[in-house]
């Protein structure tokens, strides 16, 4: 890999562009520890080499959709031995980190656009919803706790998905009314930051590391659904207290 890069009319070394990027970043607020400790960070150093590559905020996206689906095929097809636990679970955190490296490239270089926060969105969604059904078949196929345990993964990509379109809708309701989007509950607390873990899609990739052992892996996946849908129906709330908020401002 060379030192530099031409970026929209920049040159940029990877220290450079490392350096840009942190005066760059989203504020956390509201942030799960796992995103902004370990994948925010760990997206910043895929993105400055991203820059200095030429890569565009697409093709991060693209390359983190290949990595994703690569796992939650795994899930789905191949036996749970320990290298495809640690196999899936490692895609996981990739795919999840160049995630998060798209959106930093874009708004260091300027090149970001509807289509792309569209194509984000979009993988982001069929990610959440393919592996929650890739867990139900690895189930089904491979956990011998019988078929019962189906429905949790069934329950959690209904939780997932209410969880994702209410954040980017309140979201965009809050904007396309004027409001500030960043102007949230929520704070830069490190104990709220863990207590929201259960809704991190990075520490859900981390649960895989112990699929090999369908017992503990169901256990600490049932633990994550559990976490997830008493902070959306928390969040449900709030949401809506907002949206009142915004509706009968002078």
């Amino acid at each position: 890999m060379s030192n530099s890069a031409h970026t929209a009319g920049v040159s940029w070394s990877v220290q450079q562009a490392l350096e840009a990027l942190r005066s760059s970043q989203k504020p956390p607020h509201g942030t799960p520890a796992y995103s902004r400790f370990v994948n925010r960070p760990l997206g910043r150093q895929l993105a400055a080499r991203a820059v200095v590559l030429g890569l565009s905020p697409n093709q991060l996206s693209g390359l983190s959709a290949l990595c994703s689906f690569s796992a939650i095929a795994l899930v789905a097809l191949a036996a749970p031995t320990v290298f495809v636990a640690m196999s899936v679970a490692g895609l996981l955190v990739l795919g999840y980190a160049l995630d998060s490296a798209d959106g930093q490239v874009a708004r260091l270089t300027g090149l970001g656009s509807p289509f792309g926060e569209w194509l984000d969105h979009m993988i982001d969604c069929a990610k959440i919803s393919a592996l929650h059904l890739a867990v139900a078949i690895h189930v089904f196929r491979f956990s011998g706790l019988g078929a019962t345990w189906v429905l949790v993964p069934l329950a959690f990509v209904f939780v997932a998905n209410v969880l994702f379109f209410g954040m980017i809708l309140t979201d965009q309701l809050r904007r396309a009314a004027g409001a500030d989007p960043l102007k949230k509950a929520s704070s830069l607390s490190v104990v709220r930051a863990l207590a929201i873990l259960p809704t991190d899609f990075g520490a859900l990739c981390l649960v895989f590391v112990t699929l090999a052992w369908p017992t503990l892996f169901v256990g600490l996946y049932s633990v994550m659904l559990v976490g997830c849908a008493a902070l959306l129906l928390a969040a449900l709330g709030r949401w809506a207290r907002q949206l009142r908020a915004i509706a009968v401002a002078p």
